[in-house]
């Protein structure tokens, strides 16, 4: 997917709405669950100090005897982190489980200390520098029985506990974002998909390869689908009408010009010399501008498709016919597939002009070449045409000479002087290019490049 796609914006946007919703999901179970496990924990630890405690409050005061592993057999392990201790408030401990050895609990280090309805709870470095939670609570026997009950737990295993369930937890929601994603783009594609059948129906209408976009489209497609082949229905009959008017047009003008003319040169004198010499600027000039109304419209046509090959060769064959008494030649060499994205009419003329032209000053030989330039499907694929003649070219300035209209720089030679001038204009109007330069052969090269399908 291209990043300026729909396809990527709406894959982006689903992947970072996924990413940040997953995020919050994990924080927030992450948190439920530690407040669950430390609620257990502390609920544990509050079962052992009320063992504890109802277990000494059943002895004398002065004769306290050891209440055992209270149900628990880490009690009885050395630094296993769980510890249990009695001490004489104000004097020294008095009972400790096997599990501290000779060590004691310091609850003057105590940090994150809560009170609750008699009960400290905190935390507290351990013996062996274990993180532990602490639970305390005072019995009263008398005013000289006094003691300080201690529950501790590892607070580590809960660490562990929570950090397993986070690791866990990231694992499981990476995974269900990674499905839902790839599931996300897969929907986009599947959901985009008519529109990259629209795209396929433009390139055919283009090409000519179709003349309407086809095909079944979804409800939000159909009705852009209706509409541009409306459009290209009513572009076809606009072109046919201008068509239409631009042949009435020449009809209605050559005739009068034509009685114009013959009369003129049914009569003598300078006068009716003027008027005959007057109409046929004016015929040249109107066939100019209607023939150059009717390619600019047939220009516009969408999907107009011609093959290059037949057309050359046809007009080498009748070129090599035409100048076989001077002994010039017409090769031709044109790539295989090679199509003008237009009117065949127009790519006769153009090519003609140039052919027609280099067989003129030709001293043997004219070369005919076309090649496609651009990969296919690129909008700004070209039909790159050149016409090479041995003849003696044209320096610079006589190159831009006569690109004029009407200007020929030998007289003797057959022509009206318009041939490389609507070459010019014809290739303008197609959106290509024209241009003179020096051939390979030592004369004329003219190359012309136009669309191609």
């Amino acid at each position: 997917m291209r990043p300026n796609s729909l396809a990527a914006r709406l894959t982006a946007g689903a992947t970072l709405w996924t990413a940040v919703a997953l995020v919050v999901a994990g924080v927030i179970l992450t948190s439920l669950y530690r407040q669950t496990v430390e609620r257990a924990f502390d609920e544990r630890l509050a079962v052992y100090l009320k063992t504890l405690v109802g277990t000494l409050a059943q002895q004398e005061p002065g004769r306290l005897g050891d209440p055992g592993n209270l149900g628990e057999q880490r009690f009885e392990l050395v630094y296993s982190g769980w510890y249990w201790q009695v001490e004489r408030v104000g004097g020294p401990v008095v009972l400790a489980s096997e599990s501290l050895f000779t060590d004691t609990l310091d609850m003057t280090r105590a940090q994150n200390i809560e009170r609750n309805e008699g009960v400290v709870s905190a935390t507290l470095a351990g013996p062996s520098g274990q993180s532990l939670r602490v639970l305390e609570r005072m019995i009263i026997f008398d005013a000289q029985n006094r003691f300080e009950v201690i529950v501790a737990g590892d607070a580590g295993e809960l660490a562990e506990e929570i950090a397993s369930f986070r690791t866990s937890v990231v694992l499981t929601l990476a995974a269900f974002g990674a499905g839902l994603i790839l599931s996300t783009a897969i929907q986009v594609r599947w959901g985009l998909r008519p529109l990259d059948r629209v795209r396929r129906g433009l390139a055919d209408l283009r090409s000519g390869k179709e003349h309407h976009i086809e095909g079944p489209f979804p409800a939000e497609i159909e009705p852009l689908a209706k509409e541009l082949n409306a459009l290209l229905d009513s572009n076809r009959e606009v072109i046919e009408r201008a068509r239409t008017h631009v042949g009435n047009l020449a009809h209605a003008l050559k005739t009068p010009l034509s009685v114009i003319t013959n009369e003129a040169r049914a009569t003598s004198g300078p006068l009716a010399q003027k008027v005959a010499e007057q109409a046929e600027i004016m015929r040249m000039q109107i066939n100019h501008h209607l023939d150059r109304a009717r390619i600019a419209a047939r220009a516009q046509v969408i999907g107009a498709l011609t093959e290059v090959e037949p057309v050359i060769a046809r007009l080498g064959r009748a070129m090599n016919r035409i100048y076989a008494e001077r002994g010039v030649t017409v090769t031709i060499e044109i790539d295989k597939g090679v199509k003008f994205r237009g009117e065949q009419q127009d790519l006769e003329e153009m090519a003609g002009n140039l052919v027609d032209n280099a067989c003129k000053w030709a001293m043997t030989t004219v070369s005919v070449k076309a090649a496609l330039l651009g990969a296919e499907g690129d909008p700004e694929r070209a039909l790159v045409l050149w016409v090479d003649d041995d003849g003696p070219g044209l320096t610079s300035e006589q190159a831009t000479e006569v690109m004029r209209r009407g200007k020929r720089l030998d007289e003797s030679k057959p022509g009206s002087g318009l041939g490389l001038s609507i070459v010019a204009e014809l290739a303008q109007l197609y959106r290509g290019g024209f241009r003179l330069d020096r051939a390979p052969l030592g004369g004329l090269r003219a190359e012309l490049k136009l669309p191609a399908a």
